[in-house]
């Protein structure tokens, strides 16, 4: 072996020992957790089940409160109702930063209202919450729009005469027309081919998003990203969609009466001209489309999944959803729509809800947060800017709230009186200053579209009751469930 080989092993060597001695190198005093490997953490801890399960596993040693390096950072995790209240409701603030998605971030880049931080967060978050209150509110509340486009849900279920059918596109109809009707001021055919192409763009993004190579691209993006792979594939869908935002945005400009604004981005663009001569704004451009890009996928992602989620489950339990058809029987007959008054007299419908949500964990691991200053928690030291992923499935699996945490029983949520009950460990929409904007819509959404759905139709699946298959298709930043094929049949 000559001179300079050896001496290029004995530089190779030498650095392999200094980055093992640096690592990790973080300021503070981290929960504990398997040791990291230079550059790859902790990736020999990593599941084929992917991050859920690989979390599951370390916290049976670590406890509540732990820390795994991706690739080369490290995340806290936070594991059970106590250890995600403690730290998002009772240290709201210091726990209220945004943490990144590796596969979204080239085309988020902190901007826009979900993943944007600091002030940038805090002006678009209030704008934003104002101005969804005000047209949810406004001539046409967002009752009357969902009670309207569930009309034409119902229609379109007549039509198929009980032939089976795959909901997906349907669903995501529904949903993207109500943050649509708000956002865009309009809704959409449901034979539109423009608004097609969009669902179909949301659908496959989230599916990509939830897949197994987007963990393993959250691991190791800093060298993945040279590479070909999903995430090439998520950036051309978001930027086909942001390309349609922009020319929306480019028709309000041109139609735009600022004494009737007619909806959100109308809000908006009265709103950046007010504020033009102020240098330091948030109001511009690139916060705008990538707002409008967050809500509306968002909006109609989420929503839709649950609904897809819901009726599948309905089929595999028909008597659940025949107590639920008895009590819309009872409480609102078959001549009128349902209304989000009835809801108060329908315990059962919402607790199944309720059950839907919870037994589907849509974002199973939480959308990452980071913390906004150096915070003490549970007596470890996490210096600002680390991330933290509230595991918001483990909430709602909790064995500590909810007697068969891995079973489908509406009873979670009803007390002995058969009144509703609610839960602390009920968090699908997250908790504290980053909850989901969108909540309210969606629980009215899920209500209405549920109710007049089971109000007009039974429901039969063309396979066996025991075949039906509710394990996830895509379990990862999403959980997606398999398709499936259903009958209305009118009542």
């Amino acid at each position: 072996m000559g001179p300079s080989v050896l001496l290029l092993l004995a530089l190779l060597v030498g650095f392999v020992l200094l980055l093992v001695r640096g690592y990790p190198k973080a300021r503070g005093h981290l929960p504990p957790g398997p040791r990291p490997l230079p550059l790859l953490g902790n990736l020999l801890q990593m599941d084929r089940g992917g991050f859920l399960n690989s979390f599951r596993r370390i916290r049976e040693k670590y406890g509540d409160v732990f820390t795994v390096h991706l690739g080369p950072r490290p995340v806290v995790m936070l594991y059970g109702t106590e250890a995600i209240r403690e730290a998002l409701v009772d240290q709201a603030e210091a726990f209220s930063g945004r943490g990144t998605i590796a596969v979204v971030e080239p085309i988020f880049r902190g901007y826009g209202v979900v993943f944007a931080n600091g002030e940038r967060w805090k002006a678009l978050r209030r704008f934003s919450l104002v101005t969804m209150r005000d047209f949810g509110m406004g001539k046409r509340s967002v009752e009357e729009r969902i009670q309207e486009e569930a009309r034409c849900l119902v229609e379109e279920f007549r039509k198929s005469q009980g032939a089976p059918l795959d909901p997906t596109f349907l669903f995501q109809c529904i949903t993207a027309n109500i943050i649509c009707s708000i956002v865009f001021g309009e809704r959409f055919d449901y034979k539109d081919h423009q608004f097609l192409r969009l669902l179909y763009l949301f659908y496959q993004s989230f599916s990509l998003i939830s897949s197994f190579s987007s963990q393993v691209f959250e691991l190791f993006s800093g060298f993945l990203k040279y590479f070909p792979g999903t995430h090439r594939q998520i950036s051309r869908n978001l930027q086909e969609i942001l390309d349609y935002i922009g020319q929306s945005v480019e028709k309000h400009r041109a139609t735009l009466d600022p004494s009737h604004p007619k909806d959100f981005i109308d809000t908006y663009l009265l709103r950046m001209e007010k504020e033009k001569s102020n240098q330091h704004t948030e109001f511009d451009h690139q916060n705008l489309v990538i707002s409008v890009l967050s809500l509306f996928f968002a909006g109609t992602e989420t929503s839709s999944t649950t609904l897809r989620y819901g009726f599948l489950l309905m089929l595999k339990y028909p008597h659940v959803a025949e107590k639920v058809q008895k009590e819309i029987d009872q409480v609102i007959g078959s001549h009128r729509l349902p209304t989000l008054e009835d809801r108060t007299k329908m315990p059962y419908t919402e607790a199944v809800i309720y059950e839907i949500q919870r037994f589907s964990d849509l974002i199973p691991i939480g959308v990452p947060h980071k913390v906004t200053k150096d915070t003490l928690f549970r007596g470890y030291l996490l210096p600002k800017n680390t991330e933290v992923y509230p595991i918001l499935s483990s909430a709602l699996h909790d064995p500590q709230y909810f007697e068969q945490p891995d079973t489908f029983n509406p009873d979670h949520f009803l007390d002995a009186n058969g009144a509703l009950k609610k839960s602390e460990a009920f968090m699908p929409f997250s908790l504290g200053k980053r909850i989901c904007l969108g909540e309210g819509i969606a629980r009215n959404e899920l209500f209405l579209f549920f109710t007049a759905i089971l109000q007009n139709f039974s429901l039969s699946s063309p396979m066996a009751v025991k075949d039906i298959d509710l394990s996830p298709k895509e379990s990862g930043f999403g959980k997606v469930p398999q398709t499936y094929q259903i009958c209305f049949l009118a009542r």
